[in-house]
């Protein structure tokens, strides 16, 4: 698999290319976390985003579909004793329903080829009145956003689609999800967070 083959150096990658949005990301979705929040974390990754949030919440189940990506988070946020690491589906998380306070999908979404399905199982397993945050990294029709996605293309990586902020927003709105607030964490490649409160999501699964 692609994504356990550049585990161990995707780190590297993001801190010497795009390290102010790589860091920034997870101390914004941390500022969304309340202490009392048991979290579903999804597409973790090497753990860029779980260790700002094992810092805030009650208990962090953190998921991906990468063995390696697993590997390399779990090193990353020993310390942290209120985080459990599993591989899961995204598209299929075999959870309760109505079970996280708050759900975090980041740099996943556009590289799924459907994924409504991804949207349907976070809003599933959240309860009424919890968090979808899903962070993005989106191209602000500029050079380096292309020069990069371009390069991790070449290496391997399977885009399904780009996002502007513009096309982010009406990405969900396209699948229903109006009522959406939105961060966006500039930087050389900026990450746009849409964060979606259970409760005022028009589209819920069926």
């Amino acid at each position: 698999m692609f994504w356990d083959k550049v585990s161990p150096l995707y780190d590297l990658f993001e801190t010497v290319y795009n390290g102010k949005v790589y860091n920034g990301t997870g101390e914004k979705v941390a500022e969304l976390t309340d202490p009392s929040d048991i979290v579903l974390e999804c597409a973790c990754g090497t753990g860029a985003i779980t260790q700002y949030i094992a810092q805030k919440c009650k208990k962090l189940l953190a998921t991906d579909y990468s063995i390696g990506m697993l590997r390399q988070a779990s090193k990353k946020c020993r310390k942290y004793e209120n985080v459990s690491f599993r591989k899961a589906d995204i598209t299929d998380l075999r959870c309760p329903d109505n079970r996280f306070d708050q759900v975090v999908a980041g740099n996943v979404i556009h590289l799924l080829p459907e994924p409504e399905k991804a949207l349907n199982e976070l809003v599933r397993v959240v309860k009424p009145g919890g968090k979808i945050v899903i962070p993005t990294y989106i191209n602000m029709s500029r050079n380096t956003g292309t020069v990069a996605v371009k390069f991790i293309t070449l290496l391997g990586a399977d885009f399904k689609r780009q996002f502007d902020l513009e096309s982010y927003k009406a990405f969900f709105a396209d699948m229903g999800y109006n009522d959406v607030e939105y961060h966006v964490v500039d930087g050389r490649m900026p990450c746009a967070i849409a964060v979606i409160t259970k409760d005022c999501a028009c589209h819920t699964p069926e």
